[in-house]
C-alpha cells in the first residue's frame, strides 16, 4: 500500500528510543525526512547515522528539554515547517497518590501533558498557514484503565485524550489532523521497569515481573511496529477522514470489564 508519504517532513519528540526511535525508522522507511528531539544528543547522533545511512532521507537532531522554559519556542523556531507532529515525549511517573509527591506529579506532566499542548497550540498556527497537516498524539491507555497505582499517569492521559478530541473535532476545518494513539503495554525499557517495580511491590520480588506480564494478552506486550504502523498510515492520506479520534492498542486490555 502506497502512503504517499514520500518527501512529507516530521517531527517526533522523544525519539531517542523506545516508540519513538522504532518511529522514526517506520516513517524514514516510507520516505518521510525527519526532525528529532530529545534530551539525548548522543542518542539522537546515533539514530541520525543511523537512518541517513538505511533510508537515505534527512534527519535533523534537536536536543532539547521541553520542559525548561521556552523550549518549544525555540524548537519550533529552529525546526521551522513540518506535515506531521509526532506528540510522544514523556514519561509520567507509575505510583499512588501517595508515591507521587507534587513535585513529582508536575514534572511528569510539564513534559508529557504541558509539551504535547504547547507544540500543538505553535505548529498547528503554521499547518493553518500552510492549508494542511497532521498532528498525532501518543498518549497511552491509562488515559481509559483508572488505575490507582498510575494516578498521574491516568489522570494526564485522560486529559491529554479529551484535549486531542476537542482539538480534532474541529481541525478539519483547517485541513488538519488530530488524532490520539493510546497503547497499552510495549516491550521498551519503560515497561519492564514499571513491571519490575510493580513486581517488587506487589510480589516482593523485582524479578517475579514475568508473572505480571503473563497476564498480558498473548502473555506479552506490543511489539513496538503494532504501534508505530498505525501511527504512520493515521499520519497518511490513506486516513485523511479521520480527526478527534482515539485510538486504542492493548490488546483488549481497556476492555477486559466486569460488574463482579
Amino acid at each position: 500500500m502506497d502512503l504517499k508519504l514520500t518527501g512529507k517532513t516530521a517531527l517526533i519528540t522523544g525519539a531517542s528510543m523506545g516508540i519513538g526511535e522504532h518511529l522514526a525508522n517506520v516513517f524514514a522507511s516510507e520516505g518521510v525526512n525527519l526532525h528529532l528531539t530529545a534530551r539525548s544528543a548522543d542518542k539522537l547522533k546515533q539514530l541520525q547515522t543511523h537512518i541517513q545511512d538505511t533510508h537515505g532521507v534527512t534527519v535533523n537532531c534537536h536536543p532539547s528539554d521541553l520542559t525548561l522554559s521556552g523550549a518549544c519556542e525555540a524548537l519550533s523556531e529552529s525546526v521551522g515547517k513540518v506535515d506531521i507532529l509526532v506528540n510522544n515525549a514523556g514519561a509520567i511517573p507509575s505510583g499512588t497518590l501517595w508515591d507521587v509527591d507534587e513535585a513529582a506529579w508536575r514534572k511528569g506532566w510539564d513534559l508529557k501533558v504541558m509539551g504535547y499542548i504547547n507544540l500543538c497550540r505553535l505548529f498547528y498556527k503554521k499547518m493553518q498557514a500552510a492549508g494542511e497537516g497532521v498532528i498525532i498524539n501518543n498518549i497511552g491507555n491509562g488515559g481509559e484503565v483508572y488505575d490507582p497505582k498510575y494516578i498521574a499517569g491516568t489522570t494526564g492521559n485522560a486529559s491529554l485524550m479529551a484535549f486531542t478530541r476537542a482539538l480534532g473535532g474541529h481541525s478539519l476545518d483547517d485541513n488538519i489532523r488530530v488524532v490520539g494513539v493510546n497503547p497499552g503495554p510495549v516491550n521498551t525499557d519503560r515497561i519492564y521497569n514499571m513491571l519490575k517495580k510493580r513486581a517488587a511491590n506487589d510480589l516482593g520480588d523485582a524479578s517475579k515481573f514475568t508473572q505480571l506480564e503473563a497476564n498480558y494478552p498473548l502473555g506479552r506486550p506490543a511489539h513496538k511496529h503494532e504501534v508505530s504502523d498505525l501511527i504512520v498510515f493515521l499520519s497518511s492520506f490513506r486516513s485523511g477522514y479521520t480527526s478527534g479520534s482515539i485510538f486504542t492498542v492493548d490488546g483488549g486490555i481497556a476492555s477486559r470489564r466486569s460488574i463482579i
